[in-house]
């Protein structure tokens, strides 16, 4: 399961918080993954630009205290990593690259903070900040914060979500244009060299990750479709209205197929049937993507949904859930599902949790490695 941290959305349940209710909260999703015979959680250590651990490239998350930059006391990462391995579970570290707050107010942000120091670095976009993927110092600096936690925690894998370049948002434009001047030269045109820019980003933190510990996994869990069969033959039978290629510059399928990954999750957040993105059609498609590659492939799976009365129909059925894992037997190189998120296994709105586990989670058993 996935444990958000981002706005508190499962983990802490409200900032300020002693230490001690944090660290019971933490341990409660620990003990819930085992209860539910789960093998994994992925922890975000990385919400926005700040740290779950005393890092000395970024202030403490504000998730933590309300403050960032304030102490909490503990240290939330090592914990998890401790705990999680004395409860047999492994602990991905999960890391957002490029997002800075969800806000646009730099003055929000402590003095120390890098994005404070460098504001040359930081795109306001869709009222939101991020780093300028188009800088190779931003490139650099993010894959050093991320990478202080593989070297100073015993980690099982880096994890990253769907967010690259920001998602769309109608009227407004990314200002990147002085590193595309800067840095844009030999490239056709804007998308190629941001998707370069990704690129890099990727296989330069994949070669670092395993020259600093090889055991330690590197696992993506973008955007369930890469492109639309009409914007390219290799794509799926899909007409999503967000192409990961085309749209956040990120080439999941070319990542996958060059073997820079060691598993891939991507977020098949539809039910079986969705006319726009099927569950059926996206996971055959994944399954042909990996195929050869030695990527493992893990299907993510959109729990949050279950029971949600905003939801479509199948949604509403506690069997819908079980039904995909039903349907993934039929093809090997799916090794697993996740869930989002951690709230929802615990709540398990309408009983698609207790389903699962009941139909398809008879003991646990060790992460596939």
């Amino acid at each position: 399961m996935w444990l958000a941290t981002v706005a508190n959305r499962d983990w802490p349940s409200r900032p300020g918080l002693p230490a001690q209710q944090q660290r019971a909260e933490l341990l409660g999703f620990l003990d819930t993954a085992v209860s539910r015979r789960l093998n994994a959680v992925v922890f975000q250590v990385r919400p926005t630009a700040d740290a779950l651990w005393p890092s000395p490239y970024e202030p403490w998350a504000e998730c933590l205290t309300g403050v960032q930059g304030k102490d909490p006391g503990w240290d939330p990462l090592g914990t998890a990593v401790r705990e999680a391995h004395r409860r047999g579970l492994e602990l991905h570290a999960w890391f957002n690259p490029y997002r800075i707050a969800n806000h646009t107010d730099p003055a929000r942000l402590i003095p120390t903070h890098p994005a404070r120091v460098h504001p040359e670095w930081v795109v306001p976009y869709g009222g939101k900040l991020y780093y300028n993927p188009g800088l190779p110092e931003v490139r650099r600096f993010v894959q050093d914060a991320m990478l202080d936690a593989v070297a100073r925690y015993d980690i099982d894998a880096v994890h990253w979500d769907d967010y690259f370049y920001p998602y769309p948002v109608a009227g407004q434009v990314f200002d990147d244009d002085a590193a595309y001047e800067r840095h844009g030269a030999g490239f056709p045109d804007r998308a190629a060299w941001r998707r370069n820019n990704i690129d890099r980003l990727v296989y330069e933190t994949a070669v670092r990750v395993r020259r600093l510990k090889r055991r330690v996994r590197f696992g993506i869990s973008p955007f369930g479709v890469w492109r639309n069969q009409a914007t390219d033959p290799l794509g799926s039978a899909t007409t999503a209205g967000v192409q990961t290629y085309d749209d956040l510059y990120a080439d999941t399928r070319g990542w996958v197929r060059r073997g820079w990954l060691d598993y891939v999750v991507p977020q098949v957040y539809w039910n079986i049937g969705f006319a726009a993105a099927d569950y059926a059609v996206l996971v055959p498609w994944w399954s042909e993507a990996v195929r050869g590659t030695g990527v493992n492939l893990y299907v993510g799976e959109a729990l949050y949904k279950a029971g949600d009365p905003a939801q479509p129909a199948p949604w509403q059925d506690p069997a819908e859930l079980s039904r995909h894992l039903s349907f993934d037997r039929d093809f090997p190189q799916v090794r697993g599902n996740v869930y989002f998120s951690a709230k929802e296994v615990v709540a398990d709105r309408n009983g698609a949790m207790a389903r699962v586990v009941a139909d398809h989670y008879p003991y646990r058993v060790r992460p596939p490695r």
